[in-house]
């Protein structure tokens, strides 16, 4: 595991006790979002970055199987309990999302990813990427809901004000950049765009070619 993940590992073994509670601010307006994002997701799929599950819930009857993924303990274990609301059957994993030595290549349908890249540091994009592409099938879809900086100046102070308590607790920063290392990974093509809210939460839609 990289230095930096290690780091946030250790992090998250806290912040896990109480992550809900700091996010319940902002997921009144995630869990409206929830069940139209996982809409059309089906079959085989993984959550990587589930974190203390609250996806959970949402994905509908056509997912065949699900894998949840974090590389936390703690938040895992507030997932599980938070799996007796899913409709389809989970499966939880521990592992890395930049290694993922526990999943096969080709596993997977569908790949869901919510504020996972804004975590990881910089350094590491790339290989989480490289792995989504790994275990997708061929045609398999994605998406990765993020944060990013607006171009808004008055929300752009407001983001910086929050900065340096989202980078602390959460490990989280809103310049990682993803949408260009998704267009860079081989095998990932996006293929659309679009802001949830403002120009800060951003959807990535893809396949894998």
């Amino acid at each position: 595991m990289h230095e930096k993940n290690l780091v946030n590992r250790a992090r998250y073994a806290v912040t896990a006790w109480f992550y809900d509670i700091l996010d319940y601010p902002w997921e009144l307006q995630y869990r409206k979002w929830r069940p139209k994002l996982l809409a059309e997701v089906r079959g085989s799929v993984l959550e990587v970055g589930v974190g203390t599950g609250r996806n959970l819930p949402h994905y509908p009857a056509q997912v065949e199987h699900l894998t949840a993924l974090d590389f936390s303990p703690a938040m895992l274990q507030r997932a599980r309990r938070r799996a007796q609301g899913a409709v389809c059957p989970v499966r939880f994993v521990e592992d890395d999302v930049c290694t993922m030595i526990s999943i096969p290549s080709g596993t997977f349908d569908w790949v869901v990813a919510c504020f996972l890249c804004c975590v990881l540091p910089a350094e590491v994009q790339d290989q989480a990427l490289a792995q989504i592409s790994r275990v997708l099938k061929p045609a398999g879809r994605f998406c990765l809901l993020e944060m990013v900086y607006s171009k808004d100046p008055r929300l752009r102070r407001r983001q910086d004000r929050f900065a340096p308590f989202v980078e602390k607790v959460y490990g989280a920063r809103f310049d990682r950049n993803t949408l260009e290392h998704a267009k860079a990974t081989p095998g990932l093509i996006v293929t659309g765009t679009r802001f949830l809210k403002h120009d800060t939460y951003l959807l990535i839609d893809g396949i894998r070619s």
